[in-house]
């Protein structure tokens, strides 16, 4: 059943859910007790999949340790889609592992909510701070981190004359065999942004850009580590955060925000139902949105927050100054089937 995909598993779920799981409100918000330290202190692990990339999700994993060292942070790192199948195949099989997860594609968690595999859990933070279209009303999950999915080049291997400034400017005969871009079957980031840019300039922008000989990877974590390898000029998406890094490391990369609009990838995290560790899976809940863990986000991990005590480093642009190109879910949970069949028709994969 879970080789389907995605697409075939929300339209089950839509067409079999007929009175299923019935949501409450959201559960009382909580704040870390020693009683609720102590309890995770005696599970000893919590188990975290995430899409995040993995350089990240183990640093943070090592600040959670500074904290609890008592605790060990078991981090499976994979794309948007492997997370979910991953969780379909243990909650089908009844054999759970997983106590946290997070993806970068929003309507995994509408169809987790759905299925009643989230314990509803709101950390006192995430009720006083967050934005209310930034947590599940139900609380079963919140927006954990956000990144935009961009298009760079390194400047050493194009000329500034060359550098395009719009979408459209991608399909250009000069760019052709110089790009590379990630799939929206492997990663819920680039979902997002194949969907937002389809719904922006239509699937005739996709079909002529295929035609590119674009270069084809799988997470939104690699194109940013093809212009860093020096294999490819020029990336048509992959995550911001990656490319920060990169520039702090002094690698010759810049980001060009589209005049038509970035598109924004918003990771939800949640705590799992039949979670094995429930206690220190929710302290460590807890952790992804405390002010230290968002910051480590932001500053290590290139990240942009929710928390508003959150303080970005003044080389990267605000997002107040960017054209933001958002996603609804509940929109998008309707194409992924147009999408998955037109891109592997323009891309061939």
């Amino acid at each position: 059943m879970w080789k389907q995909g995605i697409a075939g598993l929300l339209l089950a779920a839509t067409t079999s859910f007929t009175g299923g799981v019935a949501f409450a409100q959201a559960p009382a918000p909580y704040v870390v007790t020693p009683e609720l330290e102590q309890a995770a202190k005696s599970e000893g692990k919590v188990v975290f999949y995430t899409a995040t990339d993995v350089a990240v999700a183990e640093a943070l994993a090592a600040l959670f340790r500074q904290k609890y060292p008592e605790i060990q942070v078991q981090v499976e790192r994979a794309g948007s889609e492997r997370v979910f199948q991953r969780i379909g195949q243990e909650y089908s099989t009844g054999i759970y592992n997983a106590d946290v997860i997070e993806t970068s594609d929003a309507v995994h968690f509408e169809y987790f909510k759905r299925e009643g595999w989230l314990e509803p859990t709101l950390p006192q933070e995430v009720a006083d701070k967050w934005p209310a279209d930034e947590k599940d009303p139900d609380g079963n999950f919140a927006a954990y981190r956000a990144h935009l999915s961009v298009l760079a080049y390194r400047t050493d291997l194009l000329p500034e004359a060359d550098v395009p400034t719009t979408w459209t400017d991608l399909l250009d005969p000069k760019y052709k065999g110089k790009m590379v871009k990630a799939h929206p079957g492997y990663s819920g980031t680039i979902m997002t942004a194949t969907y937002v840019l389809s719904e922006k300039l239509g699937w005739d922008y996709f079909e002529k850009l295929g035609a590119q000989q674009v270069m084809q990877v799988q997470s939104s974590t690699e194109p940013p580590k093809k212009l860093a390898q020096g294999e490819r000029a020029l990336e048509v998406d992959g995550n911001e955060y990656n490319i920060f890094r990169l520039q702090e490391d002094g690698v010759p990369i810049k980001i060009v925000y589209p005049a038509e609009g970035t598109p924004l990838a918003v990771g939800n995290a949640a705590v799992l139902k039949e979670a094995p560790n429930k206690n220190a899976a929710k302290l460590f809940y807890a952790f992804l949105f405390s002010k230290e863990a968002q910051q480590l986000n932001s500053d290590s991990g290139g990240l942009r927050s929710f928390h508003p005590d959150v303080v970005e480093k003044s080389t990267r642009t605000p997002l107040k100054d960017i054209a933001i190109l958002h996603s609804d879910p509940v929109a998008l949970e309707e194409k992924l089937d147009e999408i998955k069949s037109n891109y592997e028709r323009y891309f061939g994969t």
